[in-house]
């Protein structure tokens, strides 16, 4: 018996030729019914009604970047622990020793963030003259 024949592939093609056939006619429709207007305001930048002032490159801390990053990751343990509270009770004692595991090495993983002060925001309190010596 052969693995997959050509049948099998017809409901992949059909799938794909909809969603080809789907886009090109949105695309389509847009372009037709679409405004034609060309004002001068037409490529000024907008943003919620209020006309833009001042520069769009401004400087942003890295470490407003650095706790975003650390958002997302911590986040994304809500998200492995809520499938794994979905399966608990097929996941059994195993299960709960991986979790554990897992929200170990993540309280490590902060605290080791938190200690190296990646999760201040403010401005750090400069040290006396005394303290530099010591």
């Amino acid at each position: 018996m052969p693995l997959l024949s050509t049948a099998d592939f017809w409901p992949l093609l059909v799938y794909a030729l909809a969603v080809v056939g789907l886009i090109t006619l949105m695309l389509g429709l847009s372009h037709t019914l679409g405004a034609k207007r060309n004002d001068h305001a037409t490529h000024e930048p907008y943003e919620s009604g209020i006309a833009p002032t001042g520069d769009a490159h401004i400087r942003i801390s890295v470490g407003y970047y650095l706790v975003a990053i650390l958002f997302i990751i911590f986040d994304l343990e809500a998200v492995y622990l809520f499938a794994w509270a979905i399966s608990v009770r097929e996941a059994g004692l195993p299960g709960l020793i991986e979790a554990s595991i897992f929200i170990g090495v993540l309280l490590v993983g902060l605290v080791y963030v938190w200690r190296l002060g990646a999760l201040d925001w403010g401005p750090r309190p400069q040290k006396s003259l005394r303290e530099q010596q010591e």
